[in-house]
């Protein structure tokens, strides 16, 4: 359904529909907040009995509700929400909240129903948010649907999707003591209607959103998630916490690359395709929140350390790195000046370890020496209680310090370390929209994220990040896997059967010395294990003689094994072998690998993973990520071989990827790479069944 969704964020008017007078009911809380929240449209109840709340009148039918109303909060017996969605239709509502649990997630005649209020909002044209949710929240509007306990959440400027109604009342509760606020706040619950991909536009738009977080169990259609989210990243941030990361079972895989991709392997390539920062948990998409929303980005990722403490730099200086950061190098103007500033017995080099003593004017001259250091991208402030001064003093010089001009145009994070002794520093710098952490590890890992934004939109001005560089390519009439990658411009080794040893020598003829032989065997996966594979085979002589010992050790090896015979290929010279691979995942469609090849891939899992189509720089990328992708380039007595030529395959077979949905799996392993250029040795593909199907009707 393409129908507006702008009554639920910016509604003319809002009916509750099953409001009660019982301070024990949901319809009464619905109703509390509505009135409480400050919204300024117009508010009208609807109830069984007749009479006033919150000096309202309540009307027993919707049709007698006067206009304007535009938005039904629903809180109506399970049983009753098909009819009242219909009765919304006909009184001209076209939005609709369904707060009522009892459908889908209690089973299959819960689900039923649902699908019932599907069927008659589609055919009335009314959008459903819900069932099973909590509601929307938009601070600034002002306006509060949901029944939870008073009061609203602080504003603020981050937009808090989730499909969970109860984590948003528990991150609601939080958040006041965490001293950070919402610009808006949406619970989907079961998305019979709207969905994520749905909401995050509205979300986005909305001007005091500085930031958006998801709390997400499932997507519910990944390619256009990732579409809508590209777009939104280019503007605003997106953090992501993923649940449901682990599966009890996995679908057997005819490749490699089956094997190895997961479902969080498409979800982690889908979210960096579109600039979705991923979190590993609810704390750290909110620590990353709170430093998306109130810091300036960095430009680079050259971190300095301030502390008074030796041991919490330490700390620091490891969880920098951990994140991807680094220690700045800092310049000599800046040791002199920190030199000629602190004692002695100090530390100038980074970490800053200004000692226990560390004055707040020292905080502050020190930190102002940081900033301006062009070395330094970006500073972590570790303020622990200090012996001889009140915390909260050392905070307001640390404030005052970034609200002189220029100074915030680098990103500060502080660690403030302890409990009650720093509470008052705290609130100095939740004042003031400084970003705080209990613990070194956590700031550091806010800085990186800061730093993962920065580059990202860096990609972006570069013209190296985008989700739709498909180009036409006309779909060839080919025989094998071979013919069908070479049609792309993949240079190839073209495999034969021989189904005997006269074909044996014939093929090796027409190919040319030296060759190499492999068992014919759809039962064989790894054919070296049982001495299936014979190199530099150089004249006829021996390959009757190879032929012949490789058929009885294999059948002697594996005796239940259908040998069709033997595959014979050109021998390609020496280089780097990497396998190039890819999955077609059920949401997000063709996930590309790339990784260390050859018999190294299962036992390594040195590999990486992207959505197709990849650019040259997104390809570049994704090898780099691997220790394949680097000893490209050499190293020790490992020749380097040429790097553009796997690029150019991984384009290319990421393009047939997406022209070729018939494609389930697709490898190249080995892709044999020269000198000069790269071959692909041994190409595999498996097609869907469905397509299989349709083309023996053919």
């Amino acid at each position: 359904m393409s129908l507006s969704l702008t009554p639920f964020f910016d509604p003319k008017g809002v009916v509750v529909i099953g409001a009660s007078t019982s301070p024990e009911k949901l319809g009464y809380g619905v109703a509390r907040n509505l009135i409480a929240s400050g919204y300024r449209g117009a508010i009208h109840f609807v109830s069984q009995k007749s009479g006033e709340l919150f000096e309202r009148p309540l009307y027993t039918t919707l049709s007698d509700v006067p206009d304007p109303v535009d938005l039904a909060l629903l809180i109506v017996p399970t049983q009753s929400t098909p009819q009242t969605i219909e009765e919304c239709a006909k009184r001209g509502i076209k939005a609709a909240i369904i707060m009522s649990s009892g459908f889908r997630e209690v089973g299959a005649e819960g689900a039923a129903l649902e699908q019932q209020c599907v069927d008659v909002a589609r055919k009335h044209g009314v959008r459903l948010l819900g069932p099973n949710c909590i509601g929307t929240l938009d601070t600034h509007l002002p306006l509060d649907t949901t029944f939870l306990q008073p009061p609203m959440p602080m504003q603020g400027g981050i937009g808090f999707i989730s499909h969970s109604g109860a984590f948003c009342a528990a991150v609601i509760d939080w958040a006041r003591g965490q001293g950070f606020g919402f610009s808006q706040i949406v619970s989907l619950g079961n998305q019979a209607d709207v969905n994520e991909t749905d909401v995050l536009p509205e979300v986005a738009n909305n001007a005091h959103t500085r930031v958006i977080v998801m709390y997400m169990e499932s997507i519910s259609n990944g390619k256009k998630f990732v579409r809508a989210a590209n777009e939104v990243t280019k503007q605003k941030p997106i953090i992501a916490l993923k649940v449901g990361r682990f599966e009890a079972g996995q679908k057997a895989a005819a490749s490699h690359t089956g094997a190895l991709a997961g479902s969080e392997s498409a979800f982690d390539a889908a979210f960096h395709k579109a600039g979705v920062l991923r979190a590993d948990t609810a704390e750290q998409m909110f620590d990353w929140a709170e430093a998306l929303e109130d810091c300036s980005l960095p430009g680079g990722k050259r971190m300095a350390i301030l502390t008074n403490a030796g041991g919490p730099g330490v700390i620091a200086a490891d969880s920098l790195e951990t994140n991807g950061l680094l220690l700045s190098q800092l310049t000599e103007s800046t040791l002199k000046e920190l030199s000629s500033y602190l004692p002695p017995s100090a530390s100038v080099h980074n970490p800053v370890d200004m000692l226990a003593s560390a004055s707040p004017e020292a905080y502050a001259a020190c930190l102002k020496i940081l900033l301006q250091d062009e070395n330094v991208d970006g500073v972590l402030v570790i303020l622990p209680p200090p012996p001889m001064f009140k915390t909260e003093d050392v905070a307001e010089k640390i404030v005052e310090t970034l609200s002189n001009s220029g100074s915030r145009i680098k990103p500060v994070v502080i660690a403030l370390m302890g409990s009650t002794l720093v509470e008052e520093a705290n609130k100095v710098f939740q004042r003031a929209h400084v970003p705080t952490y209990p613990f070194p590890e956590r700031a550091a890992s806010a800085l990186g994220a800061l730093v993962r934004r920065a580059e990202y939109l860096e990609g972006l001005d570069d013209g190296q990040l985008t989700i739709d560089n498909t180009v036409d390519h006309p779909s060839p009439i080919v025989d094998s896997a071979d013919e069908l990658v070479a049609s792309y411009g993949i240079p190839t080794a073209p495999i034969k059967l021989a189904r005997n040893v006269n074909e044996a020598v014939a093929i090796a003829s027409e190919l040319g010395f030296p060759v190499v032989m492999k068992i014919a065997s759809i039962d064989i996966s790894h054919k070296s294990d049982v001495g299936g594979v014979l190199l530099n085979i150089t004249d006829t002589a021996s390959l009757l003689s190879g032929y012949t010992t490789m058929i009885e050790r294999v059948s002697k090896a594996m005796p239940q094994a259908k040998i069709e015979g033997v595959h014979l290929q050109r021998q390609i010279a020496n280089g780097q072998e990497v396998i190039i691979g890819m999955v077609r995942d059920a949401q997000f469609g063709a996930l590309m690998m790339f990784g260390s090849g050859g018999v190294e891939v299962e036992g390594l899992k040195d590999v990486a993973f992207a959505l197709a189509p990849l650019n040259q720089a997104q390809a570049r990328e994704m090898m780099r990520k691997t220790w394949a992708g680097r000893k490209l380039k050499g190293f020790r007595n490992i020749p380097p071989v040429d790097e553009e030529s796997v690029i150019d395959v991984l384009v290319k077979l990421s393009q047939l990827a997406v022209e070729h949905e018939e494609i389930e799996e697709m490898e190249i392993n080995p892709l044999r790479v020269l000198g000069k250029g790269a071959v692909a040795v041994d190409v595999r593909m498996k097609f869907q069944a469905a397509w299989h199907e349709k083309s023996a009707k053919s």
